[in-house]
């Protein structure tokens, strides 16, 4: 059984794009970990308003001078080519080269990733110091990449729960030779659910799913629409290998129950943590299962510079989408406490059930063991009867801990006896006791 670190030695480099050869390669050894289901969608395929693309496979790219030296080549690094670049080959003006070059817009010293999936064009990638050093008049390009009929993979890690309403996480593999985006994501993601396996069983069953990116998500979804009404919640695991801190970005429906007891229960791990609305911290598949349509509750979990900030969506760390998000920026430790962070966040929600109130009126606090004595522990006697006040079948324990600004261990000492002494029931969906409701 590899570690994360070792998985990522292992897979970081190889050319996985959107649907690709070396893409399948890394999905069947991840497949070797845990047990997996893989799904395939053809090229072609209409997968709601998007089309599965071709597979695309690139045999040879480079520039050269006339001379024969040769300055750019795919086969020292893949983000030399513009992922799903059209083929090439001939001599062509410094003029007309120059805008088939892209540097990153950051880093100078860094090849930058580029992708034109549907997009009919054809481009090379370099250092910038590099393009700005051209000075020839002409040059000699070839570009030799084919595309065919292949099909879009995404790999499904399931554990069964007592009940099948689901949460789902999802990470994507693809990215070519890049570690944190999102390879990071994976490795936590299938440690997460060697964890699960390994029990006791949830409560509730747990997906994971490992995509390419959008499409991955897009493709899932439109031929699994008969779980969507099952899936109660989900987290996208992304770029957690870093020394960032954590940040988490809460779904469309932000007063949904996966976003209170995830975003409480980090909190509670990490006080200090960022917490940000919809599209506010980073950009990916979350946005698909948030859409229309869909409306699954879908929170993302990453460790980010500065989430405060606009910027972060589109530069969250200094190594974004470039040659330099290699093994040498993440390490093991970052990792496993991501994990941790993932497997709180989990048992939290697997705690999330709505307290079905079997008593009305005021309890009789005293003549069930519950009294708190006002002159011993005034907050405690205060916050006591607050919750029981709360407790009606419309609210989950993040609820009420949220309303209170307190934690949820201190709704947990009030409830758990409750429990126990029948007067609390949980239950998997609302069930208000208002009789005027």
């Amino acid at each position: 059984m590899a570690s994360m670190m070792e998985l990522i030695e292992e897979l970081w480099f190889l050319k996985r794009d959107l649907v690709s050869d070396d893409y399948d390669r890394a999905l069947a050894r991840l497949g070797k970990e845990v047990p997996m289901t893989v799904h395939s969608m053809p090229s072609g395929a209409k997968i709601w308003t998007w089309t599965v693309p071709d597979k695309w496979t690139c045999r040879e790219a480079w520039l050269e001078t006339l001379d024969g030296q040769r300055l750019i080549d795919y086969a020292d690094h893949p983000l030399h080519l513009v992922s799903y670049s059209q083929p090439f080959d001939g001599e062509i003006s410094r003029t007309d080269l120059l805008p088939h070059l892209h540097g990153h817009p950051h880093l100078p010293e860094a090849i930058p990733f580029v992708f034109k999936y549907y997009q009919a064009d054809w481009g090379l990638c370099a250092p910038q110091a590099l393009i700005d050093s051209l000075d020839q008049a002409r040059y000699r390009v070839k570009i030799d990449t084919v595309f065919e009929s292949g099909e879009l993979k995404v790999g499904e890690v399931f554990v069964q729960g007592e009940i099948d309403d689901c949460f789902v996480l999802a990470a994507h593999l693809d990215h070519p030779a890049m570690v944190n985006d999102d390879l990071s994501g994976v490795v936590v993601g299938l440690e997460v659910m060697r964890q699960l396996l390994a029990g006791p069983q949830p409560h509730y069953s747990y997906r994971f799913l490992i995509l390419p990116e959008t499409q991955g998500s897009i493709a899932y979804l439109s031929q699994h629409e008969d779980l969507i009404p099952s899936m109660r919640g989900g987290l996208f695991l992304e770029m957690l290998g870093t020394d960032a801190p954590h940040a988490l970005q809460l779904s469309y429906q932000e007063t949904s129950a996966a976003d209170g007891a995830l975003a409480l229960a980090l909190l509670e791990r990490e006080p200090d943590v960022h917490i940000g609305p919809l599209r506010t911290i980073i950009d990916n598949d979350e946005r698909q299962f948030n859409a229309p349509g869909v409306r699954v509750p879908m929170l993302s979990l990453s460790r980010v510079v500065d989430a405060h900030t606009e910027e972060s969506r589109f530069r969250p760390y200094p190594e974004y989408h470039s040659s330099l998000d290699s093994p040498a920026i993440v390490s093991q430790a970052r990792l496993a406490d991501s994990c941790d962070t993932v497997l709180a966040l989990l048992r939290a929600f697997d705690q999330t059930r709505y307290l079905v109130n079997h008593y009305k009126g005021e309890v009789f606090a005293s003549g069930f063991g519950l009294w708190v004595d006002y002159r011993q522990d005034p907050e405690g006697h205060r916050r006591h009867f607050r919750i029981m006040d709360r407790i009606d079948g419309t609210r989950t324990a993040a609820d009420i801990a949220f309303e209170l600004d307190c934690s949820l261990a201190e709704v947990n000492a009030v409830v758990d006896p409750m429990i126990e002494k029948g007067l609390v029931t949980l239950s998997d969906q609302p069930q208000p006791t208002d009789p005027h409701r």
